[in-house]
């Protein structure tokens, strides 16, 4: 019902910058919440900023000042972006972007991922 496809990985030096884009289309009404997480080697799938119904934003604390989550609605296409900003080596991970909805067809979809490597 919905598809996501990110893109705007890539390899970028520590303090460098890069924007990840991601498309969303499908039934994208009644929206709960719709995010980026990501997933280091080794680790868990961990939360990097969020954007739920109201507008309300959360990000992680680790990349709280450096990281920007924002969004563009088209007629039936939907558009989420992360600026990432003084990016660090340990921000290296395949990221994900996410969305949500409860009613009135309940999903929670993730996109391919697309790879971030922040080299020292």
């Amino acid at each position: 019902q919905v598809q996501l496809v990110e893109s705007g990985g890539g390899l970028v030096q520590a303090g460098g910058s890069l924007r990840l884009s991601c498309a969303i289309s499908g039934s994208i009404f009644n929206i709960n919440a719709m995010g980026w997480y990501r997933q280091a080697p080794g680790k868990q799938r961990e939360l990097v900023a969020t954007i739920a119904s109201g507008d309300r934003i959360n990000y992680a604390d680790s990349v709280k000042g450096r990281f920007t989550i924002s969004s563009d609605n088209g007629k039936n296409t939907e558009t989420m972006y992360l600026q990432m900003n003084s990016l660090k080596p340990e921000d290296t991970a395949v990221y994900y972007c996410n969305i949500k909805r409860t009613w009135p067809t309940p999903y929670d979809s993730w996109g391919q991922g697309t790879q971030v490597t922040v080299s020292s």
